[in-house]
């Protein structure tokens, strides 16, 4: 007799976005505590509205199911993570979202993007002005550091993991990642970029990041070597596609909708909208993420959070 076929549920993303981000928000307001006291008093308001204006905190529940999907159960646990370790996963997780906050505090500026307005409310530059911002936001560098290296501890990770976790989030930050995406994105402003040109702006600009947040995830878990390669693959891929949805949503969508201005084409910016057109760009963001569930697939990583993440990044209408 043929046993009967397993019904695999529906993954409930809304439900698991309201309850990650939760956390995120709770992490950061903790990692705010420690912050803003050693911060010159000029520094700390642009700080705290650079952290705490919401978004959609994608790269700390990406680093946070990372480490669920590849962390071992361990003798005498349940289902879940002790109390402990699950503060700290947390933690560690919310430090991306730190560099993530100084790198829109920074793109926003007059000297780069100009941009008066984020997420519907003035930002930061507009608030407090922009020498405050931009010393704020490179003071968000080292202290996510810190409190990526301090929550490693609580780990209980090896000083060696503890450091490449460190070294992993400042190069995703650094020349060779955000720092240097948003040089490329200056100079790009104006010109025609190739296909090649736009996607090695992204990859640093936005993709670094977020697949830092895989990669750390799985260091944090202590993942063999395939499952970080497929992990990085993942976050590639799916930082790509990130960008292109944005594209497609710049184009398509008002800045009342957006919450944000100005738009791309305002700066004359190269977009994978003006190189693809919209329905190319939206074959492409979903060519992106099925190389992103191709890559855990061929690892043997089975998180059905983030598949659905996957395709929340080419879905979303924000």
């Amino acid at each position: 007799m043929t046993a009967p076929a397993r019904t695999v549920e529906p993954f409930d993303l809304a439900s698991f976005l309201g309850v990650e981000r939760a956390r995120v928000e709770r992490n950061l307001a903790s990692a705010l505590d420690r912050i803003l006291p050693r911060l010159d008093v000029a520094l700390r308001e642009p700080v705290r509205q650079g952290v705490t204006t919401g978004g959609k905190r994608l790269r700390p529940i990406l680093c946070m199911e990372a480490w669920r999907a590849c962390r071992p159960p361990q003798d005498g646990e349940g289902e879940t993570a002790s109390p402990e370790l699950t503060e700290a996963i947390e933690a560690l997780a919310a430090s991306l979202e730190l560099v993530h906050a100084y790198s829109l505090m920074h793109d926003d500026l007059p000297c780069m993007d100009n941009a008066p307005l984020r997420r519907g409310v003035p930002t930061p530059h507009i608030t407090w002005g922009a020498g405050p911002t931009t010393l704020g936001g490179a003071a968000l560098i080292p202290a996510a550091g810190l409190e990526a290296w301090e929550a490693a501890g609580r780990l209980g990770l090896p000083d060696e993991t503890r450091r490449e976790l460190v070294r992993t989030l400042a190069r995703a930050a650094g020349a060779g990642g955000m720092v240097g995406g948003q040089a490329l994105d200056l100079e790009g402003e104006g010109r025609a970029l190739a296909r090649t040109e736009l996607d090695a702006l992204h990859r640093a600009k936005t993709g670094a990041l977020l697949t830092a947040a895989l990669r750390m995830g799985g260091l944090a878990a202590e993942a063999p070597a395939p499952r970080l390669a497929a992990l990085e693959a993942y976050g590639r891929a799916v930082g790509l596609a990130f960008q292109v949805a944005d594209d497609i949503l710049d184009a398509t969508a008002s800045a009342a909708e957006l919450g944000k201005e100005p738009s791309d084409a305002n700066l004359d910016k190269s977009t994978y909208v003006r190189l693809l057109g919209v329905e190319g760009a939206r074959a492409e963001a979903r060519s992106l993420v099925d190389q992103a569930l191709a890559a855990l697939a061929a690892s043997g990583v089975d998180s059905p959070a983030l598949a659905a993440l996957a395709r929340y990044v080419v879905e979303r209408d924000r």
